[in-house]
């Protein structure tokens, strides 16, 4: 099975006044076969771990590993990245003018594979996987994102995860923007993904209404650019009772 492991991470950004620190030493193992949360408030860093391992050229690391099956993330590309078996769900996905999503999906796969799949099974694999996320197989011929709601943005997203089947996917807050029916739509394509039982995930999340449909084996709590702390699904029931208060006190201190 597949493992990430990240080891002291450290990441700033440029801003005007000079670099900003906003990772600031993360440790975290993600196994195959394991669904991880992350929850903090705003600021505290999650997205920006995210978009760091994904590679985003915003983020700079100043210390620290990332690696995945003892592979140097960090030494690769961006397309490397996914094809050795990364996957980021945006928090705000982008549109692409002029690509359809069938033409996208297929690129996307063959870069992947390193070969175009048969058509005609393709085009079956597509519409099962739209039809999965309750989704019109007329979709397919939209361009990517354009037009589309909020919810059917992050249905796309994971029409995305189901058919390019990577090791371990990074979810940054699919769940935002959501109304209930999409978010019981979602949850239900990540946890088809998590049953394969060989597959990691690393769910990024402000709330726990997620969590009522997805069972995170670990919840980590994220502050100031950190792990605060850790613990099993209890920990996400504390912080829907009690909020962040007093692990950012303790974070003060």
């Amino acid at each position: 099975m597949a493992t990430l492991e990240i080891r002291d991470l450290h990441v700033s950004v440029d801003t005007e006044s000079g670099p900003k620190q906003i990772l600031r030493g993360v440790n975290l193992t993600i196994a195959g076969g394991q669904t991880h949360a992350i929850m903090g408030p705003n600021g505290s860093g999650k997205s920006t771990l995210a978009y760091s391992i994904a590679g985003h050229p915003k983020y700079k690391i100043t210390a620290g590993t990332v690696t995945l099956d003892g592979e140097d993330v960090l030494d690769m590309k961006v397309d490397e990245r996914a094809r050795a078996g990364l996957f980021l769900a945006m928090q705000y996905p982008v549109e692409v003018p002029g690509v359809s999503v069938a033409n996208f999906l297929r690129t996307a796969k063959t870069a992947i594979d390193g070969e175009a799949p048969k058509l005609r099974t393709w085009v079956k694999d597509v519409n099962t996987a739209l039809g999965d996320l309750e989704m019109d197989p007329e979709f397919a011929q939209r361009n990517v994102n354009e037009g589309f709601s909020g919810g059917e943005k992050k249905r796309h997203e994971i029409v995305q995860l189901e058919l390019l089947n990577p090791k371990i996917a990074i979810l940054d807050e699919t769940d935002s923007g959501l109304d209930i029916d999409a978010l019981k739509i979602v949850s239900t394509g990540v946890n088809r993904f998590a049953e394969k039982g060989d597959k990691g995930i690393l769910l990024i999340t402000h709330y726990t209404r997620i969590l009522r449909y997805i069972t995170p084996d670990f919840v980590h709590v994220f502050v100031d650019g950190r792990v605060a702390e850790e613990g099993g699904p209890e920990l996400a029931e504390e912080l829907e009772a009690n909020g962040y208060e007093r692990f950012l006190k303790a974070g003060a201190k």
